[in-house]
Formats: C-alpha cells, structure tokens, sequence
C-alpha cells in the first residue's frame, strides 16, 4: 500500500504545471510534488497517476515514489495568490505526493539530442503508454525526467505525470479496448523503440492479480463520486476488465510506426515555415522561437 505521510512546510507552487502542484516536506523528512484534490483536473487524475505509475514501477521502469499526502491549507497560507489558496481550500485531506527527484531536467528537444536511450528501454515506455492510453509524452511535452544530472551515477530516464492517461475512465467507453492511438510523435520515437520486444516481455506480465493490487492502493473516496457504479470495488474491477482486454488485444494497437530523427526535423522545419508564412507582414521580422531553440537562431537580420 501507499505510504501515508504529513505535509509539515509549503515551499512552493509549480505553475509550469496545469494543475498546480505544489512542493511539500513531510513529517518523514522527505519533499514531495503534491498533486491536489481540489484541481480542475479532479480525482480521476490522480487516480490515473497510481495506476500508470505503479504499474511502471511493477513493469521495472523507473517512478519516483508516490505517497499519500495529509494535506492541511493552514501550512499555506503565506501563499500569495488567491488562486492557490483557493485550491488549497479545496484539498484538504489526503492528496497525492510524488518523490522530488532533486536537480531534475525534462527531457527537452535540445537534451534529447544528445542523450542516448536504449530502443529495448524506449519500447517499453511507448508500450506502457499505447496500453495506458498516456497520449500526453510528446516530442515537446515529453514528461519524462533525466536524473540524476550531476556526480559520477550515468543519468537515467524517469517517468512522471500520467494524470491525463486512462481516458477512457472519464466516460468509461469499454467498446473499444483495441482501439489504435497515434504515436508517432512519442518523445521516444526518435529512438527506435522496440515495442514488438516490449510486448512480448510486458503483456504477460500485466495479470488480474497484479492489477487489482494496484487498483487497492487507490482511495476509495476517490473513486466512490464515478457514476454508474455501485461501490468502489465495482470501479476497480471495471478498470482491471479494461486493460485486460486491452493487453490481449495488444496486436491491434501495438505502435510500430516512428519518424526517424530526419524526418521529425523536416516536419519541423515545414512547420515553421508554414508558420513563419502566415505571419502578417509586421510580424516578419520577428524570429519564430518555436521554429528551434533560442540559442539556434539567425539573429542577425533583426539586429540593427
């Protein structure tokens, strides 16, 4: 089961995040991502995040920690924007906490060039994703955590933020558990992953047992408000009958198809040119940021 630790100090808010979360330290020394209760993106959020997570980490992918975080808003009220307070107003109680993994860097465009992964790794990965549903790992948002960034231990991949997988859980469509993804624009994809190896290794693995052994570490409070059920037992097993069918039915929507580095660069760049067309003429001037990093760009025809 989940951890269950106390929030003792507010540090900060993370408005990169849509949700806003929030960094904590806890009553076991340890700081924390907590992701709140009273968010727009609501319970099955988070709901989402325990189950994608620790069947990540029950699949042997790297995952920070998830805790339960007793969350109280007095510990926030220096906090100066109304907005965050009236989240944590919201959020009192439990919560859910992530690991801080310290010095942390998102795996960029830019890193990515230079940072190898192993297609075995990236096939797992993009596989987790395609059974999960997790169309939020793209080239540019990719979700995925390099750490450690610094001392001697090689940097490594995690994963992190699964809040917008599982999609079929918000109107639990359980006609279509074959149903094909596009994931040519996976984070991964520049790597070659291999998801026949992936499956052939993971899809055995992913059991009822071990599905409803993650499904109970998730609150029942959580689950009690899903509509159209009768306990939240009853939710649980509609998630464990879902993605049962779905890895049995892995050949019909197994990724294989991947743009090489080359032609991610072309689309890219035909992008921004389309971009860079449809600009009005006193925009011209103006480099497109978006077209590839800062530190790329021809300055010269706009300095004086």
């Amino acid at each position: 089961m989940l951890r269950e630790v106390t929030a003792t100090r507010y540090v900060a808010p993370l408005h990169s995040g849509g949700s806003v979360p929030g960094v904590v330290e806890a009553d076991d020394l340890g700081t924390y991502v907590v992701k709140f209760t009273g968010s727009a993106q609501g319970h099955k959020a988070l709901v989402a995040e325990i189950v994608v997570g620790e069947l990540a980490r029950a699949l042997g992918l790297r995952f920070p920690e998830l805790v339960l975080v007793h969350f109280d808003p007095w510990i926030a009220d220096a906090e100066p924007h109304q907005e965050v307070r009236d989240l944590h107003g919201a959020s009192a109680g439990v919560n859910l906490g992530m690991d801080l993994l310290p010095g942390a860097a998102d795996l960029t465009p830019e890193i990515a060039r230079s940072f190898a992964v192993d297609p075995v790794e990236a096939g797992r990965i993009v596989w987790l994703d395609a059974l999960t549903v997790n169309v939020d790992r793209t080239v540019h948002s990719s979700n995925l955590m390099v750490w450690p960034t610094l001392g001697t231990v090689p940097p490594r991949l995690w994963l992190i933020d699964h809040g917008a997988a599982l999609v079929f859980h918000h109107r639990w469509d359980t006609t279509t558990p074959g149903k094909r993804y596009d994931f040519r624009h996976h984070a991964l994809g520049r790597y070659g992953p291999d998801t026949r190896a992936a499956d052939a290794e993971l899809a055995p693995r992913v059991t009822g047992e071990l599905l409803r052994a993650i499904l109970a570490e998730v609150p029942d409070a959580w689950l009690a408000e899903d509509a159209g059920f009768a306990s939240p037992d009853d939710v649980r097993e509609a998630y464990v009958a879902y993605l049962l069918a779905r890895v049995r039915l892995s050949s019909q929507w197994l990724p294989t198809d991947f743009p090489t580095g080359a032609e991610l660069a072309a689309e890219e760049a035909a992008r921004a040119a389309k971009s860079q067309a449809a600009r009005p003429a006193w925009l011209k001037r103006v480099p497109d940021l978006h077209g590839k990093p800062a530190a790329e760009q021809d300055w010269s025809a706009h300095l004086g």
